[in-house]
């Protein structure tokens, strides 16, 4: 699975646990403070923060898809614009962690929260 449209840069987080199931190689990466990541993290992500990606690029696979996520959206679609500039295929997590968590979905650990930026 791949959004309908491949203009398309973001993505709910209904299809991101939906293209998870589908494709077990998609990359799901947190771009977050460590602190933020500390407070509550999806399972199972990669973590690399905004500041050092364009120094880490190499960990990111770019054979396969990539889903940034951050607090709400905002520095993961920057992250998403300027991979797919540099030709992966990337998107973004409408709403960020804030909205996969006010739709109840699990972070690590378990009594994680949503840290404030």
């Amino acid at each position: 699975m791949s959004p309908a449209d491949p203009e398309q840069i973001d993505v709910d987080p209904e299809q991101v646990v939906d293209w998870r199931a589908e494709n077990p190689d998609l990359q799901l990466i947190d771009v977050r403070e460590p602190y933020e990541r500390d407070a509550g993290h999806i399972e199972h992500t990669q973590h690399i923060q905004f500041a050092q990606l364009s120094a880490q690029v190499e960990a990111v696979q770019r054979e396969h898809p990539v889903v940034f996520y951050c607090r709400v959206g905002s520095r993961s679609h920057v992250a998403a614009q300027a991979f797919r500039g540099a030709g992966f295929d990337a998107y973004s997590m409408r709403g960020g962690l804030r909205r996969w968590a006010d739709e109840h979905r699990p972070l690590i650990p378990t009594d994680g929260t949503v840290a404030d930026h």
